[in-house]
Protein backbone atom coordinates (compact mmCIF):
# COMPACT_ATOMS: atom_id res chain seq x y z
CA UNK A 1 0.00 0.00 0.00
CA UNK A 2 0.90 3.47 -0.90
CA UNK A 3 -0.19 6.72 1.87
CA UNK A 4 -1.05 9.17 -0.27
CA UNK A 5 -2.72 12.97 -0.12
CA UNK A 6 -4.81 14.58 -2.41
CA UNK A 7 -5.80 18.38 -2.34
CA UNK A 8 -8.75 19.81 -4.05
CA UNK A 9 -8.98 23.06 -3.94
CA UNK A 10 -12.15 24.85 -5.93
CA UNK A 11 -13.83 28.25 -6.07
CA UNK A 12 -15.89 27.78 -2.54
CA UNK A 13 -13.69 24.94 -0.49
CA UNK A 14 -10.76 23.33 -0.32
CA UNK A 15 -10.66 19.68 0.34
CA UNK A 16 -7.94 17.30 1.54
CA UNK A 17 -8.36 13.07 1.58
CA UNK A 18 -5.40 11.15 3.23
CA UNK A 19 -5.49 7.34 1.87
CA UNK A 20 -3.70 4.52 1.88
CA UNK A 21 -3.90 3.16 -2.04
CA UNK A 22 -3.16 -0.34 -3.51
CA UNK A 23 -1.35 0.55 -7.01
CA UNK A 24 -2.43 -3.10 -8.13
CA UNK A 25 -6.22 -2.55 -7.82
CA UNK A 26 -7.02 0.61 -6.88
CA UNK A 27 -8.70 0.66 -3.74
CA UNK A 28 -8.55 3.45 -1.31
CA UNK A 29 -8.53 3.34 2.12
CA UNK A 30 -9.17 6.54 3.62
CA UNK A 31 -7.12 7.71 7.03
CA UNK A 32 -8.59 11.11 6.77
CA UNK A 33 -10.73 13.19 4.20
CA UNK A 34 -12.13 16.79 5.53
CA UNK A 35 -13.37 19.97 3.87
CA UNK A 36 -12.93 23.67 4.27
CA UNK A 37 -14.93 26.56 3.06
CA UNK A 38 -12.73 29.20 2.30
CA UNK A 39 -14.88 30.98 -0.47
CA UNK A 40 -11.27 31.16 -2.79
CA UNK A 41 -13.70 32.55 -5.80
CA UNK A 42 -14.66 35.24 -3.91
CA UNK A 43 -15.41 38.25 -6.49
CA UNK A 44 -13.11 36.22 -9.03
CA UNK A 45 -16.27 36.66 -11.71
CA UNK A 46 -16.55 40.59 -11.08
CA UNK A 47 -13.08 41.36 -10.57
CA UNK A 48 -10.71 38.84 -12.57
CA UNK A 49 -8.68 38.24 -9.43
CA UNK A 50 -8.46 36.55 -6.38
CA UNK A 51 -9.14 38.66 -3.03
CA UNK A 52 -6.25 38.59 -0.53
CA UNK A 53 -8.84 37.92 2.28
CA UNK A 54 -9.70 34.68 -0.05
CA UNK A 55 -6.18 34.07 -0.31
CA UNK A 56 -5.63 34.14 3.70
CA UNK A 57 -8.56 31.75 3.98
CA UNK A 58 -7.34 29.14 1.40
CA UNK A 59 -3.12 29.59 2.69
CA UNK A 60 -4.54 28.61 6.51
CA UNK A 61 -6.13 25.58 5.83
CA UNK A 62 -3.39 24.88 3.58
CA UNK A 63 -1.19 24.72 7.11
CA UNK A 64 -3.70 23.12 8.36
CA UNK A 65 -3.53 20.17 6.05
CA UNK A 66 0.15 20.44 5.94
CA UNK A 67 0.24 19.63 9.45
CA UNK A 68 -2.61 16.58 8.80
CA UNK A 69 -0.33 15.20 5.86
CA UNK A 70 3.12 15.00 7.80
CA UNK A 71 1.35 13.27 10.70
CA UNK A 72 -0.04 10.62 8.44
CA UNK A 73 3.20 10.34 7.09
CA UNK A 74 1.88 10.44 3.25
CA UNK A 75 4.47 9.56 0.98
CA UNK A 76 3.18 11.82 -2.20
CA UNK A 77 0.60 14.76 -2.09
CA UNK A 78 -1.04 16.23 -5.38
CA UNK A 79 -2.97 19.82 -5.16
CA UNK A 80 -5.49 20.43 -7.99
CA UNK A 81 -6.88 23.58 -8.16
CA UNK A 82 -9.73 24.03 -10.45
CA UNK A 83 -11.91 27.03 -11.27
CA UNK A 84 -11.21 30.16 -9.63
CA UNK A 85 -7.43 29.94 -9.93
CA UNK A 86 -7.99 29.06 -13.35
CA UNK A 87 -9.89 32.15 -14.21
CA UNK A 88 -8.01 34.75 -11.88
CA UNK A 89 -5.09 37.25 -13.49
CA UNK A 90 -3.38 37.05 -9.91
CA UNK A 91 -2.90 33.37 -10.00
CA UNK A 92 0.87 33.25 -9.40
CA UNK A 93 0.48 34.91 -6.31
CA UNK A 94 -1.99 31.59 -5.06
CA UNK A 95 0.58 28.61 -6.80
CA UNK A 96 3.41 30.74 -4.59
CA UNK A 97 1.57 30.64 -1.62
CA UNK A 98 0.75 27.13 -1.48
CA UNK A 99 4.08 26.55 -2.93
CA UNK A 100 5.80 27.87 -0.27
CA UNK A 101 3.65 26.02 2.65
CA UNK A 102 2.89 22.51 1.11
CA UNK A 103 5.92 22.02 -1.07
CA UNK A 104 4.30 21.50 -3.90
CA UNK A 105 3.04 23.63 -6.71
CA UNK A 106 -0.77 23.84 -7.40
CA UNK A 107 -2.04 22.22 -10.77
CA UNK A 108 -4.32 24.58 -12.22
CA UNK A 109 -6.12 21.94 -14.10
CA UNK A 110 -8.39 22.54 -17.24
CA UNK A 111 -11.59 21.76 -16.98
CA UNK A 112 -11.55 18.65 -19.59
CA UNK A 113 -8.69 17.25 -16.77
CA UNK A 114 -11.03 18.59 -13.95
CA UNK A 115 -13.99 16.53 -15.61
CA UNK A 116 -11.80 13.20 -15.75
CA UNK A 117 -10.77 13.24 -12.55
CA UNK A 118 -14.48 13.49 -11.00
CA UNK A 119 -15.64 10.99 -13.25
CA UNK A 120 -12.87 8.69 -12.05
CA UNK A 121 -13.29 9.16 -8.46
CA UNK A 122 -17.48 8.96 -8.64
CA UNK A 123 -17.85 5.73 -10.92
CA UNK A 124 -14.76 3.38 -9.50
CA UNK A 125 -17.21 1.58 -7.56
CA UNK A 126 -20.06 2.36 -9.73
CA UNK A 127 -18.49 0.67 -12.68
CA UNK A 128 -19.56 -3.45 -12.17
CA UNK A 129 -22.96 -2.96 -10.62
CA UNK A 130 -26.04 -4.80 -12.87
CA UNK A 131 -28.76 -2.71 -11.63
CA UNK A 132 -27.38 0.65 -13.14
CA UNK A 133 -27.94 1.26 -16.42
CA UNK A 134 -25.13 2.99 -18.93
CA UNK A 135 -23.91 5.21 -20.11
CA UNK A 136 -23.37 7.45 -16.65
CA UNK A 137 -23.57 11.31 -16.44
CA UNK A 138 -21.50 12.93 -13.87
CA UNK A 139 -22.09 16.27 -12.92
CA UNK A 140 -20.17 17.88 -10.46
CA UNK A 141 -21.47 21.03 -9.40
CA UNK A 142 -18.65 23.33 -7.88
CA UNK A 143 -19.00 26.65 -6.92
CA UNK A 144 -17.27 28.39 -10.08
CA UNK A 145 -18.19 25.61 -12.43
CA UNK A 146 -19.95 22.26 -13.43
CA UNK A 147 -18.62 19.51 -14.85
CA UNK A 148 -20.29 17.15 -17.06
CA UNK A 149 -19.08 13.87 -18.15
CA UNK A 150 -20.39 10.85 -20.09
CA UNK A 151 -18.87 7.39 -20.08
CA UNK A 152 -19.33 4.00 -18.70
CA UNK A 153 -15.70 2.34 -18.23
CA UNK A 154 -14.37 5.44 -19.65
CA UNK A 155 -15.02 8.94 -20.71
CA UNK A 156 -16.88 9.17 -23.62
CA UNK A 157 -17.68 13.01 -23.58
CA UNK A 158 -16.63 16.03 -21.03
CA UNK A 159 -17.23 19.50 -20.42
CA UNK A 160 -16.88 22.24 -18.23
CA UNK A 161 -19.38 24.92 -18.36
CA UNK A 162 -19.47 28.72 -15.97
CA UNK A 163 -22.74 27.75 -13.47
CA UNK A 164 -20.87 27.27 -10.24
CA UNK A 165 -23.33 27.95 -7.21
CA UNK A 166 -20.87 30.51 -6.16
CA UNK A 167 -20.81 32.18 -9.77
CA UNK A 168 -24.26 32.16 -9.80
CA UNK A 169 -25.22 33.90 -6.98
CA UNK A 170 -22.43 36.39 -6.95
CA UNK A 171 -23.98 37.06 -10.77
CA UNK A 172 -27.36 37.10 -9.99
CA UNK A 173 -28.73 37.35 -6.35
CA UNK A 174 -25.84 40.11 -4.77
CA UNK A 175 -26.92 43.59 -4.64
CA UNK A 176 -25.14 46.05 -2.67
CA UNK A 177 -22.49 43.45 -1.81
CA UNK A 178 -25.32 41.35 0.03
CA UNK A 179 -27.06 38.34 -1.40
CA UNK A 180 -31.06 39.17 -1.98
CA UNK A 181 -33.29 36.76 0.78
CA UNK A 182 -34.99 35.31 -0.64
CA UNK A 183 -34.18 35.44 -4.43
CA UNK A 184 -36.85 37.34 -6.57
CA UNK A 185 -38.70 35.39 -8.71
CA UNK A 186 -36.82 37.51 -11.62
CA UNK A 187 -33.32 36.30 -9.65
CA UNK A 188 -34.33 32.82 -10.07
CA UNK A 189 -35.44 32.97 -13.36
CA UNK A 190 -32.36 34.91 -14.78
CA UNK A 191 -30.26 31.90 -13.03
CA UNK A 192 -32.18 29.20 -14.96
CA UNK A 193 -31.85 31.35 -17.99
CA UNK A 194 -27.64 31.04 -17.47
CA UNK A 195 -27.83 27.23 -16.68
CA UNK A 196 -30.14 26.51 -19.83
CA UNK A 197 -27.70 28.42 -22.15
CA UNK A 198 -24.56 26.75 -20.36
CA UNK A 199 -26.22 23.27 -21.14
CA UNK A 200 -26.69 23.90 -24.61
CA UNK A 201 -23.34 24.67 -24.78
CA UNK A 202 -22.29 21.53 -23.17
CA UNK A 203 -24.84 19.40 -25.82
CA UNK A 204 -22.65 20.13 -28.63
CA UNK A 205 -20.20 17.85 -27.25
CA UNK A 206 -21.58 15.89 -24.37
CA UNK A 207 -24.61 13.80 -25.26
CA UNK A 208 -26.16 14.31 -22.00
CA UNK A 209 -29.75 12.78 -23.07
CA UNK A 210 -27.94 9.57 -24.40
CA UNK A 211 -27.11 9.51 -19.87
CA UNK A 212 -29.11 6.61 -18.53
CA UNK A 213 -27.70 7.25 -14.51
CA UNK A 214 -27.11 10.39 -13.44
CA UNK A 215 -24.17 10.41 -10.70
CA UNK A 216 -24.20 13.82 -8.20
CA UNK A 217 -20.89 15.01 -6.93
CA UNK A 218 -19.78 18.10 -4.46
CA UNK A 219 -21.49 20.12 -1.71
CA UNK A 220 -24.42 21.19 -3.41
CA UNK A 221 -25.86 17.86 -4.56
CA UNK A 222 -24.94 16.36 -1.28
CA UNK A 223 -26.41 19.19 0.70
CA UNK A 224 -30.01 18.33 -1.48
CA UNK A 225 -29.71 14.32 -0.34
CA UNK A 226 -29.02 15.53 3.53
CA UNK A 227 -31.86 17.50 3.35
CA UNK A 228 -34.26 14.93 1.66
CA UNK A 229 -33.19 12.78 4.21
CA UNK A 230 -33.81 15.01 6.76
CA UNK A 231 -30.87 13.88 8.32
CA UNK A 232 -29.85 15.18 12.11
CA UNK A 233 -26.64 16.36 10.98
CA UNK A 234 -24.50 15.61 8.13
CA UNK A 235 -23.60 11.98 7.50
CA UNK A 236 -21.78 11.30 4.60
CA UNK A 237 -22.37 7.16 5.65
CA UNK A 238 -26.11 8.16 4.59
CA UNK A 239 -25.15 10.44 1.79
CA UNK A 240 -22.98 8.04 -0.25
CA UNK A 241 -25.05 6.30 -2.98
CA UNK A 242 -28.56 7.58 -1.45
CA UNK A 243 -30.76 8.00 -4.82
CA UNK A 244 -33.19 11.29 -4.71
CA UNK A 245 -35.86 10.90 -7.19
CA UNK A 246 -36.51 14.30 -9.47
CA UNK A 247 -40.09 15.09 -8.08
CA UNK A 248 -38.22 15.67 -4.32
CA UNK A 249 -35.23 17.65 -5.82
CA UNK A 250 -37.54 19.93 -7.59
CA UNK A 251 -39.58 20.43 -4.26
CA UNK A 252 -36.80 21.07 -2.26
CA UNK A 253 -35.09 23.49 -5.14
CA UNK A 254 -38.41 25.55 -5.06
CA UNK A 255 -38.38 25.74 -1.17
CA UNK A 256 -34.54 26.87 -0.97
CA UNK A 257 -35.39 29.71 -3.57
CA UNK A 258 -38.08 30.61 -1.41
CA UNK A 259 -36.74 30.44 1.72
CA UNK A 260 -34.83 33.07 4.22
CA UNK A 261 -31.37 33.21 5.46
CA UNK A 262 -32.15 32.15 8.84
CA UNK A 263 -34.53 29.17 7.49
CA UNK A 264 -31.74 27.46 5.35
CA UNK A 265 -29.11 28.36 8.53
CA UNK A 266 -31.45 26.11 10.65
CA UNK A 267 -31.44 23.13 8.63
CA UNK A 268 -28.86 20.63 10.97
CA UNK A 269 -27.39 19.32 7.69
CA UNK A 270 -26.20 22.54 6.19
CA UNK A 271 -22.78 23.73 6.39
CA UNK A 272 -22.73 27.44 7.24
CA UNK A 273 -20.74 28.72 4.03
CA UNK A 274 -23.56 27.05 1.87
CA UNK A 275 -26.16 28.77 3.18
CA UNK A 276 -25.82 31.77 0.77
CA UNK A 277 -25.65 29.10 -2.34
CA UNK A 278 -27.43 26.28 -1.93
CA UNK A 279 -30.56 27.55 -3.84
CA UNK A 280 -28.48 28.41 -7.27
CA UNK A 281 -26.52 25.00 -6.47
CA UNK A 282 -29.84 23.04 -6.34
CA UNK A 283 -31.38 24.82 -9.56
CA UNK A 284 -28.32 23.46 -11.25
CA UNK A 285 -28.88 20.39 -10.04
CA UNK A 286 -32.42 20.29 -10.69
CA UNK A 287 -31.69 21.73 -14.57
CA UNK A 288 -29.34 19.10 -15.71
CA UNK A 289 -31.81 16.65 -14.11
CA UNK A 290 -34.64 17.77 -16.19
CA UNK A 291 -32.14 18.57 -19.51
CA UNK A 292 -31.39 14.49 -19.34
CA UNK A 293 -34.60 13.27 -18.32
CA UNK A 294 -33.44 11.62 -14.85
CA UNK A 295 -35.97 10.25 -12.81
CA UNK A 296 -33.86 10.19 -9.85
CA UNK A 297 -29.85 11.17 -8.98
CA UNK A 298 -27.78 8.78 -7.13
CA UNK A 299 -25.33 11.06 -4.79
CA UNK A 300 -21.67 10.04 -4.16
CA UNK A 301 -19.12 11.24 -1.35
CA UNK A 302 -16.71 9.68 -4.04
CA UNK A 303 -15.15 12.75 -6.77
CA UNK A 304 -12.26 14.58 -8.06
CA UNK A 305 -10.22 13.85 -4.42
CA UNK A 306 -10.85 10.03 -4.98
CA UNK A 307 -9.57 10.42 -8.56
CA UNK A 308 -7.01 12.27 -7.90
CA UNK A 309 -5.49 9.64 -5.28
CA UNK A 310 -6.43 6.85 -7.82
CA UNK A 311 -4.00 8.40 -10.03
CA UNK A 312 -1.13 8.81 -7.55
CA UNK A 313 -1.62 4.95 -6.70
CA UNK A 314 -1.68 4.15 -10.12
CA UNK A 315 1.62 5.28 -10.88
CA UNK A 316 3.76 2.37 -9.45
CA UNK A 317 1.69 0.29 -11.69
Amino acid sequence: MTRVAAIDCGTNSIRLLVADADPATGELVDLDRRMTIVRLGQGVDRTGRLAPEALERTFAACREYAGIIKEHGAERLRFVATSASRDAENREEFVRGVLDILGVEPEVVTGDQEAELSFTGATRELAGRDDLDKPFLVTDIGGGSTELVVGEAHVRAARSVDIGCVRMTERHLVRDGAVTDPPTREQAEAIRADIEAALDLAEKTVPLREARTLVGLAGSVTTVSAIAQDLPEYDSAAIHHSRIPLARVREITEWLLASTHAERAAIPSMHPGRVDVIGAGALVLLAIMERMGADEVIVSEHDILDGIAFGLAEEDR
